[in-house]
């Protein structure tokens, strides 16, 4: 259905102008949403970038943990205001990309019928969502509808990938919410179809590289909807909940199955691999959702059921945390599924998180699409 990637750059180029216009807009005067002042630590390289899951936020701290700044009203609240259950959040620029995803009944004590929000969203800094694909309340496959959207990835041309887990698909959308590109798309092929898919991201090559998590594998797909390799850590994966690929050719894995992160060569040889619960305080099954490759090397994985997120050097040490310290207790009536070591705080994650699916580091994006001159970088492509 699409569009090749060397449609580059004076549409490209547009987008981006109008974006980052607004954005110097907003950031050179003293307005605000609420009357809340912007911090002059927003945006600094090197701050981290959460999605809070269960605390329904996405936040912004410097490297010591301090929050410099929010989007959602926290774990009580489960309105369109916040971002309920969000599992992914980027940095565009000044703007904030993040995917809800709502919450399952049975899971969340403060919501345990669950809450929809099937919503990719783009925010300014004060919260105003200036773009979105998919609706609050709303779960389907229609246009501007989405089921569970677990990632979204901007694309250098503006468009935005989205991982449509409950509808098994990988969508891309333009601004102006239209489906471009889709897979599976033309593949009808019964082994190559998507069971939960749960990230995607733009190569250097063109190609997509797929977290397909229900069948344990990541996939690098062609724009012809036909798979060009399969990673499986030689088989050994289990549930694969996000994939990117480095600098070196390598395919950093993060194998939520089997609570760890992996690293493979182009030949799905492991190279590098970094378990989160051999603490003798984690839970039994943190399911770590997120791990990225650092341009100093390090690992930053978000080890969901654990609350916390982690910093580890290519040596296997931790280098630095985030969120409470663990305990390896549960919350009455979890099943023992996710630790005590919750909390919400307007102030420090150091006084607690809740699952949090995903981090980034602001101005890092090893291993992953960089949005086309946001990333005051050399390799766009």
């Amino acid at each position: 259905m699409k569009n090749n990637h060397s449609k580059i750059l004076v549409s490209t180029g547009a987008w981006c102008s109008v974006f980052v216009a607004v954005g110097a807009l907003v950031l050179a005067g003293t307005a605000s949403a609420g009357n809340v002042p912007l911090s002059r630590h927003f945006n600094q390289p090197g701050n981290l970038l959460m999605a809070d899951q269960f605390n329904n936020r996405v936040i912004e701290t410097d490297p010591a943990g301090r929050i410099v700044w929010q989007f959602g009203l926290g774990p009580n609240d489960f309105s369109a205001k916040s971002i309920v259950g969000c599992n992914d959040a980027q940095r565009v620029g000044p703007f904030t990309l993040m995917a809800g995803t709502g919450t399952p009944p049975g899971v969340i004590p403060q919501a345990p019928g669950g809450v929809a929000d099937n919503r990719v969203i783009l925010v300014d800094p004060f919260g105003h969502i200036v773009w979105q694909y998919g609706q609050f309340g709303v779960t389907g496959s229609g246009p501007n509808q989405l089921s569970t959207p677990v990632q979204s990835t901007w694309l250098p041309d503006t468009d935005v990938l989205i991982s449509d887990q409950g509808n098994n698909r990988i969508i891309e959308v333009n601004l102006r919410k239209h489906i471009v590109w889709q897979y599976p798309g033309s593949n009808t092929n019964a082994s190559d179809q998507l069971s939960s898919p749960n990230s995607a991201e733009l190569l250097e090559n063109g190609h997509i590289l797929i977290s397909d998590e229900g069948n344990s594998r990541a996939l690098e797909v062609a724009r012809d909807d036909h798979i060009v390799k399969t990673f499986t850590a030689g088989g050994t994966v289990g549930a694969v909940a996000f994939a990117s690929r480095l600098d070196d050719g390598d395919t950093l894995l993060t194998d939520a199955g089997n609570s760890r992160a992996v690293e493979v060569d182009a030949n799905d040889n492991v190279v590098w691999q970094f378990f989160t619960d051999t603490d003798p305080l984690s839970v039994p099954a943190p399911a770590p959702t997120r791990a990225i490759r650092l341009r100093n090397g390090d690992t930053l994985i978000s080890d969901q059921f654990n609350n916390r997120v982690i910093r580890v050097s290519p040596a296997g040490m931790i280098v630095a945390d985030y969120g409470l310290p663990l305990t390896g207790m549960a919350l009455p009536g979890t099943g023992g599924v996710i630790g005590s070591n919750v909390g919400y705080d307007l102030h420090t994650t150091q006084n607690g998180l809740y699952s949090p699916y995903d981090a980034k580091i602001i101005g890092d994006f090893t291993g992953l699409t960089p949005p086309f001159d946001f990333d005051n970088d050399a390799d766009d492509f």
